[in-house]
């Protein structure tokens, strides 16, 4: 397994203000290069390519950028608190408001 020079044309260059490996970026440690790359394996070398930080400060900070992701994802992060309780509050009163009229049938 040695570095045979295809891996400069896959050659990920740094962002800024943000981690590599959350953006996608991967790192071979025998060509000790980060790639922009899909696969799991290095495509010059053939070795595993890296997809988490081994330092754990970087790990600490990858982690809270995927639960922000996620959390955008689903919708939760995008309203404060109270605005996300009061559209709940407005959510079960439209509810309880559809249901009243099927109600009274049954009586």
């Amino acid at each position: 397994m040695v570095c045979k020079g295809i891996c400069v044309r896959h050659k990920a260059m740094k962002p800024v203000g943000i981690g590599r490996y959350s953006t996608g970026q991967k790192r071979c440690q025998i060509c000790e290069i980060f790639l922009k790359w899909d696969g799991l394996w290095c495509p010059c070398c053939g070795y595993r390519l890296r997809t988490r930080p081994r330092n754990s400060k970087f790990k600490a900070e990858l982690r809270a950028s995927n639960e922000i992701d996620k959390a955008k994802s689903l919708g939760v992060y995008e309203h404060p608190p109270m605005q996300a309780h009061r559209k709940h509050i407005a959510q079960k009163e439209a509810l309880s408001v559809q249901l009243r009229p099927k109600l009274s049938n049954i009586k």
